[in-house]
């Protein structure tokens, strides 16, 4: 299983670096990266051509572990009598030699090979530091858990290795990707970016990390138009395809859950094809990277935002060798300072710090142990007793705070509390790329504070540098709501406007909420406002116009009842019965009168008044018309010889006939306003916009009683002065009444319709109307001609020419 590659650059089988101690611990690195260049194929043989080259970050992190153990064996007050050892080896960023070397710890073996430890033997190292990859770190926690050996890795962030059933001696002084992506889920709702495409690397680290980000994203409401894999080994069409997809998508932000080197391969691309302008949301694995931060990268990943052996390292850096095959030989003092590489970069040490936090948790679980601190565990009195399985009890209960302040300690999960800071890639005044901090996110601050920002200047990946809008569709503004696109995501919608009556106060409303009955929809439908209350009012024209004819009307009446007074002694009034004719002329002042009760404000007292009013003053009028038509039909038979008729139907038939139905009008009303009074109503339902303030009759059977009754007289005293209109000149007065019953009886019948079809306060107009207009009927057709004589025609008001008429007629 060894690779003949990496044994150019140390051999895999053995550490690259180790000390014995009383306690030993394990560390698994890729000191060295192998690189496959190109394949072919030699006599049926497939062969590859590798690259190798030092991977600088692992090794620092190896330096890490050795100085922490290094400073605790220093140290006098932890740990004491005892020292750590460790045992480092190279796995040549390959999972088969992760797995062997993971081997060789178990063992004790100085060398990794395929022996396996006998189960009767106890392992002789007490924790495993490393991977900085899930997927070889997945494949180490399955082999030594069965061991119960612990494994604190300090980069493998896969939220699929928090899974006690299948990793229980698994830990971490990383957070776990499960609260990355969510943190990256905010992050992007944060600024606005709802549709987002999607890069991951096609294996445990990336799978797992973006399907956590997918479910936290939906849950903020963010969509995903597209999700790409790539990974290292795959064929340059498949990154092609990807770059294509890229150039293709709508969306301006695209969030990469990805290793470094399967990101190197599509940076190649982009960079190749030139495409910026898009906004990168990165993970922790590669967005501090120094290695991927160069200038030429610089173009593509501007103003990206995300959470964030020794000999062979130093012939690399200063090109020498202590090998006196080399022309130019290491001397051993070469100066560090003067190296700039990732190696002395010192900048980001964020992941290197997690390496010296985990062997700060392996010392103070085994100094707990070797304590019996608050008695949790078994005690062990020697190292030589102390096996994994206790180092394991005691890992999960270690709870401290290292120099800095921060604390250490592993939840149920094996995994440490998750903190992260924000950092964005700006370019520095030396046209160098800095990470600069923005801000920290804190998973257990309460949601919706657990972005810290810090208000420094954000580089965006825009060339306006304002922050860029990745969106499906623009936001619906207040006053309506989202309608989603048939066959698309949530993301991609219409904005339709709210209905009548209905509103929506903020933006992406997805519903639309009705107003209150008194309420309506200002014009912008954003906010409910108070509806105007519409009743016919006296200071508006309308009414003004009804109240001038109403006057008019009275005015009228009182002129014809002045004259009628004046000539009361003159044959024509004599004629026409001046008795009925003054109770007809008062009659319809109070029809004219009655009228001002439907203007202004419906009060109690005004609707029940209005309707009571306009039935028994109108039954009283009709009952006056009624009686002037019998008269008429009485003195017709009454001239004939022998007839005694008129006695039947005198001046007191006369007035009980008018105070009889008058009467029955009255009770009936009075029983209305008793049983079911009309009260003031607010109509909501006929105008959504408005209310209308109107007059609710109450009994509807009241109502139509009252109109049922003022119809039935009207059509008897047309129907009588109908039959009396080819009497003598004379008595030519049947002619006016059956020209006016006509007319009232048009009026009203054309007011059904009209009444049914008027809205709001024009109802209120057009019952008016009628009540006027068949009062204006009733006054001229009746009394017009009667006064015409009378004023204009004296001649003709005498009783000579009325019974010349007459005879003129007998003959």
């Amino acid at each position: 299983m060894s690779d003949p590659v990496c044994k150019l650059w140390g051999n895999p089988d053995i550490p690259l670096f180790s000390k014995t101690g009383d306690f030993m611990l394990g560390g698994i690195f890729t000191l060295h990266n192998n690189i496959i260049k190109s394949k072919f194929t030699f006599q049926d043989k497939k062969l590859s051509f590798y690259f190798k080259s030092l991977n600088y970050k692992e090794h620092q992190f190896a330096e890490a572990m050795i100085f922490a153990i290094e400073e605790i064996n220093n140290r006098t007050d932890f740990v004491p009598n005892m020292s750590l050892g460790y045992k480092i080896y190279d796995a040549c960023s390959t999972v088969p030699l992760a797995i062997k070397a993971a081997m060789a710890l178990m063992s004790g073996a100085e060398k990794a090979q395929s022996s396996t430890l006998p189960c009767s033997q106890q392992s002789s190292t007490h924790a495993i530091i490393g991977y900085s990859a899930s997927s070889p770190t997945i494949g180490i926690s399955t082999l030594v858990g069965q061991f119960n050996i612990p494994v604190i890795s300090h980069f493998a962030t896969c939220a699929c290795l928090s899974n006690r059933k299948e990793f229980p001696t698994f830990f971490r002084t990383i957070p776990s990707d499960y609260y990355q992506s969510r943190a990256l889920a905010q992050l992007v709702k944060h600024f606005g970016w709802t549709w987002v495409g999607t890069i991951r690397s096609d294996n445990d680290y990336g799978n797992s990390g973006m399907a956590t980000f997918i479910k936290a994203a939906e849950k903020e409401g963010i969509c995903i138009e597209y999700s790409e894999d790539i990974y290292r080994t795959n064929p340059r069409e498949k990154f092609l395809k990807t770059v294509e997809v890229i150039k293709m998508g709508s969306s301006k932000t695209i969030v990469a859950f990805a290793n470094i080197v399967d990101l190197e391969f599509l940076i190649k691309e982009l960079v190749l094809q030139n495409v910026t302008g898009l906004q990168w949301v990165g993970s922790e694995s590669w967005v501090s990277a120094k290695n991927v931060a160069t200038m030429e990268n610089y173009r593509i990943f501007k103003g990206t935002i995300g959470n964030t052996g020794l000999i062979k390292l130093w012939e690399d850096m200063f090109d020498c060798s202590f090998s006196a095959l080399n022309s130019k030989t290491c001397t051993g003092s070469e100066n560090l300072q003067q190296v700039n590489n990732l190696y002395t970069d010192v900048s980001e040490l964020g992941v290197t710090y997690n390496v010296y936090k985990a062997v700060y948790a392996v010392a103070h679980a085994l100094h707990d142990l070797l304590a019996c601190q608050d008695n949790r565990g078994p005690c062990m009195a020697n190292q030589k007793d102390t096996l994994p399985l206790q180092t394991l009890q005691y890992l999960k209960k270690v709870n401290f705070s290292v120099s800095n302040g921060e604390y250490v300690n592993f939840d149920i999960n094996g995994d440490s509390p998750a903190r992260y800071e924000l950092v964005n890639w700006q370019l520095s005044v030396n046209g160098i790329t800095e990470f600069v901090t923005i801000g920290f996110y804190d998973a257990s601050l309460p949601e919706g504070k657990q972005f810290i920002m810090n208000n420094k200047s954000i580089v965006w990946a825009s060339n306006d540098g304002k922050a860029p809008k990745s969106i499906c569709s623009e936001s619906c503004h207040p006053g309506t709501r989202k309608a989603t696109q048939k066959g698309k995501p949530v993301c991609c919608f219409d904005c339709l406007p709210c209905a009548g009556g209905e509103i929506s106060n903020s933006t992406d409303a997805i519903h639309c909420m009705k107003c209150p009955l008194e309420y309506r929809a200002n014009e912008e439908k954003d906010q409910c406002i108070l509806k105007d209350i519409e009743f016919l009012s006296y200071d508006e024209i309308m009414g003004m116009i009804l109240i001038i004819f109403a006057l008019l009307g009275t005015l009228l009446t009182s002129f014809v009842t002045a004259v009628f007074f004046k000539f009361r002694d003159t044959p024509i009034v004599k004629a026409n019965n001046s008795e009925l004719s003054f109770l007809l002329l008062f009659s319809l002042t109070l029809c004219f009168l009655c009228s001002l009760t439907f203007i202004g404000e419906p009060t109690q007292w005004s609707c029940m008044l209005r309707h009571t009013a306009f039935g028994i003053t109108f039954v009283l009028c009709i009952s006056c018309v009624l009686g002037k038509t019998i008269v008429v039909l009485m003195a017709f038979r009454a001239t004939m010889p022998g007839s005694n008729i008129m006695k039947c139907f005198g001046p007191t038939q006369q007035r009980l006939s008018v105070l009889t139905f008058t009467l029955v009008q009255t009770l009936t009303c009075i029983i209305w306003l008793v049983k079911y009074p009309p009260l003031p109503h607010k109509n909501m339902n006929s105008n959504k916009e408005i209310i209308i303030l109107e007059c609710d009759i109450g009994s509807t059977v009241g109502f139509y009683i009252v109109l049922g009754y003022i119809g039935l007289l009207s059509v008897i005293c047309f129907f009588l002065a109908f039959l009396a209109r080819k009497l003598p000149d004379n008595f030519n007065e049947a002619k006016f009444i059956t020209f006016s019953m006509l007319v009232f009886c048009t009026v009203w019948i054309t007011f059904i319709p009209s009444y049914i079809s008027s809205p709001g306060k024009y109802t209120v107009a057009v019952e008016v109307f009628a009540i006027l207009a068949s009062s204006f009927g009733l006054l001229f057709c009746i009394f017009a001609p009667k006064c015409y004589i009378i004023l204009l025609r004296p001649d003709k008001n005498s009783k000579k020419h009325l019974i010349g008429k007459v005879q003129a007629k007998s003959l």
